[in-house]
């Protein structure tokens, strides 16, 4: 198997200039982590206090649930914090969790980015697609079809494939078992907020945020990162894609310095909040030119819907079409 191409540190930057930026603060990343609670309990007690700021709120918590695993995926680089077991402790208890998992499946993608071992190519190969595909998968994605199919198709699937030795309860429990995070976070909440009336806060504060506006801006975030890059891309700025992030984009889609992916792709160890002055400097120095960016992530996704529609499949979807979904629901 051919590993992608690297760049080192002193390629770019005098030593001087790359201690800071590969610095580990031993306070920013769970600050930021806390910023992350701190956004979703605060939108949570909006739309409880005023009801109509819902739709808002559902935004909001999102994009920080996002943000939670954008943080984890910090974590497996060894990113968030100087010290490893602090670390790992927080990237597996403070955000979603399944960091040893993670960290291993992720390591693969960087070492083979855009190479046909890359675990992740499945992502991208399929771009670019039709505008009405991307639509379509838009709109799965904030009627829950998504979210059903990753979460909960499977248990509906093992209790129809069942035999006659398997029960349903003991399949249910089974399930159970497996999402202690996910069934002990709703017991909590609910038995928290009930007592004041708001019974609903965690089905339409968490869940719903969970299995709606999370796995659009998931997509979203996937697409700008890897779609429509060539496979076997040989050149290592060109095997992830930057893309300029305005204050709303940030607030609601790209949180916590997601949008600089080509400069973490190139320096993976570098803590998420080091890669603004990363991307900075390597502007100053004449390096963006080679590097591959996106004015907007409306840019972006012109690119990636720009396929025709063939007239002979009436818009329907395409088996690459398919296949993207399959990759994102694994």
């Amino acid at each position: 198997m051919t590993a992608a191409a690297r760049v080192a540190p002193k390629d770019y930057f005098s030593t001087e200039e790359w201690a800071p930026l590969a610095r580990k603060s031993a306070w920013k990343g769970p600050a930021l982590i806390a910023h992350a609670w701190l956004v979703i309990l605060a939108a949570a007690a909006m739309a409880m206090a005023f009801p109509i700021t819902i739709p808002l709120a559902v935004m909001i918590i999102g994009a920080r649930q996002l943000g939670l695993a954008i943080l984890m995926h910090d974590a497996a680089h060894g990113a968030l914090h100087p010290d490893l077991k602090v670390n790992d402790w927080l990237g597996e208890h403070l955000t979603p969790g399944g960091l040893v998992q993670y960290r291993t499946y992720h390591l693969g993608h960087h070492k083979f980015a855009q190479q046909a071992e890359d675990p992740d190519l499945g992502l991208s190969a399929p771009f670019p697609i039709t505008a009405l595909s991307l639509r379509r998968k838009i709109m799965r994605d904030l009627t829950g079809q998504t979210h059903f199919k990753q979460r909960w198709a499977p248990l509906f699937r093992r209790i129809a494939e069942r035999t006659p030795d398997q029960s349903v309860l003991g399949i249910l429990g089974r399930f159970v078992r497996s999402r202690p995070r996910f069934f002990i976070g709703a017991a909590v909440t609910i038995a928290a907020t009930a007592p004041f009336g708001f019974w609903w806060a965690w089905f339409v504060l968490w869940w719903l945020p969970s299995a709606t506006w999370l796995p659009l801006v998931t997509r979203l975030r996937n697409i700008a990162e890897h779609a429509c890059i060539a496979k076997d891309e040989p050149d290592p700025l060109r095997h992830a894609r930057t893309t300029r992030a305005s204050l709303i984009e940030r607030m609601f889609l790209a949180p916590y310095f997601v949008n600089y992916h080509c400069e973490h792709h190139m320096f993976m160890h570098v803590p998420c909040y080091n890669l603004p002055s990363t991307h900075r400097l390597l502007k100053a120095k004449g390096v963006m030119a080679g590097m591959l960016t996106a004015p907007s992530y409306r840019d972006v996704l012109r690119q990636a819907s720009s396929k025709p529609v063939r007239a002979d499949r009436g818009g329907g979807p395409t088996p690459e079409d398919r296949g993207v979904e399959r990759a994102l629901i694994q």
